[in-house]
């Protein structure tokens, strides 16, 4: 049985990884010249199933509105005139109760924790060299009020089995040194020991390579233009191969995956599919670490939702989202703006510890911009549709990486007939 997915992220390649292991001849298409180059190449770093909440809760309404002129903001929402923007928004705002909260996250973290057990079968059988760390995350409050309401959270954390400890601002600094010069400016924090950080742009093209002598071939620089179905049943897509004289052509399957992260909606509607998913834009900034005394060994998350993470020789620091269609240039003023506020924050918190000097004065970092496929939910679309043999693997927002594994791994098993064993709401097949 032959098989085509669409995608060679982190999430495609994983999903192409376990395809081959349930026995399919499994044909990867990318756009780009090779895996990982869109939202998987910079992404914080961070395999987060105690760190998955959803982004939709009864305060983001409020701070949306409260920061919609402040290009730093965590949170930016930038209307346009775009309909399916507005529309997910208001999907966003259905999913904004405490009822809607709860129900999300139990599905977040239940995904999460399978697809980090999966993260590690394919560790077993292909040892990865990505700069990971087994070190935890440690998350950490400046105000004393988010401190204490996020910690009244615990008794329904360790109910769900949450790996998520709150601890004293001198307790955290004994699980991180590096927060010391920071800790008069810290209320209180939580840790996770088991959570884990690791290069997704490594790790995704080592898999690739060995899906590849696993008998999964690859096709880069490709462009899907649209998939095919007759009578209910997916026929295949219509590709054009790069190239100055190159046609389009029908490349036909037994089964389609789109795992296609923003770009998915797009091609599903080329059959009459919906799908809500929209770009939340993130940036990402790698700096060289100058003292490793002073640098993080444990991911830290701060309290304005920005992650920091080692990875090998660079700290990466990424976060906030922008609700602003698909521009992701470096170059515009809210772009400079955001970038700007991560090398201030990496420098306020471990001093001394990175060369963020700009390009211009002499430094080597390294700036990206991502559009992370988000739900409403923040409940990725995993499963089939009323299309007989098309699937779809999408939706994952910030936590492609946390899921990806286990997304791949449950996508196969329903390919095969079987339950993957997790309480998810997974597509109807």
């Amino acid at each position: 049985m032959k098989a085509i997915v669409i995608g060679a992220g982190v999430v495609g390649v994983c999903t192409a990884w376990y395809m081959r292991q349930s026995g399919w001849d499994v044909h990867v298409i990318d756009g780009r010249s090779g895996p990982a180059l869109e939202t998987s190449f910079a992404n914080a770093g961070q395999i987060s199933p105690s760190y998955s909440a959803p982004w939709a809760n009864k305060r983001a309404p409020w701070l949306a509105l409260r920061w919609m002129f402040d290009a730093g903001a965590p949170l930016l929402l930038r209307p346009r005139l775009d309909w399916r923007q507005w529309r997910w928004c208001l999907q966003f705002l259905t999913q904004c109760s405490d009822a809607a909260y709860e129900r999300n996250f139990r599905r977040i973290f239940a995904l999460g924790r399978y697809s980090h057990q999966a993260l590690h079968e394919i560790l077993e059988q292909v040892p990865i060299q990505y700069a990971r760390l087994q070190k935890g995350i440690v998350h950490f409050y400046s105000d004393a009020a988010a401190f204490n309401a996020a910690r009244s959270a615990e008794p329904f954390y360790r109910a769900l089995g949450v790996d998520r400890r709150f601890v004293s601002t001198e307790e955290l600094v004994s699980i991180e040194p590096a927060l010391h010069s920071y800790k008069d400016q810290i209320a209180g924090g939580s840790y996770s020991n088991s959570d884990e950080t690791g290069n997704a742009y490594l790790f995704t093209e080592a898999l690739a390579r060995a899906c590849v002598k696993r008998g999964v071939s690859f096709s880069w620089d490709t462009k899907v233009h649209s998939l095919q179905q007759e009578g209910g049943m997916q026929t295949g897509v219509i590709v054009q191969e790069a190239g100055p004289s190159s046609i389009p052509a029908r490349w036909r399957a037994d089964a389609i995956v789109v795992a296609a992260g923003v770009f998915t909606p797009r091609l599903l509607r080329t059959v009459g599919l919906d799908a809500p998913i929209y770009p939340g834009l993130g940036y990402s900034a790698s700096f060289p670490i100058l003292d490793g005394d002073r640098a993080p060994w444990a991911s830290v998350v701060e309290d304005k939702r920005l992650a920091l993470s080692r990875l090998g020789d660079r700290i990466r620091v990424a976060g906030t989202v922008a609700i602003a269609g698909y521009d992701r240039s470096l170059n515009t003023r809210i772009a400079k703006i955001r970038c700007h506020a991560l090398a201030q924050r990496i420098d306020a918190i471990f001093p001394g510890a990175c060369d963020t000097r700009s390009m211009e004065d002499g430094g080597d970092p390294c700036y990206w911009a991502g559009l992370r496929p988000a739900t409403p939910s923040s409940v990725p679309l995993i499963g089939g549709t009323k299309i007989k043999g098309l699937w779809i693997n999408a939706g994952h927002g910030t936590l492609g990486w946390t899921q990806s594994a286990g997304s791949a791994k449950a996508l196969a098993t329903l390919m095969t007939g079987r339950d993957p064993g997790i309480e998810f709401p997974f597509l109807a097949t």
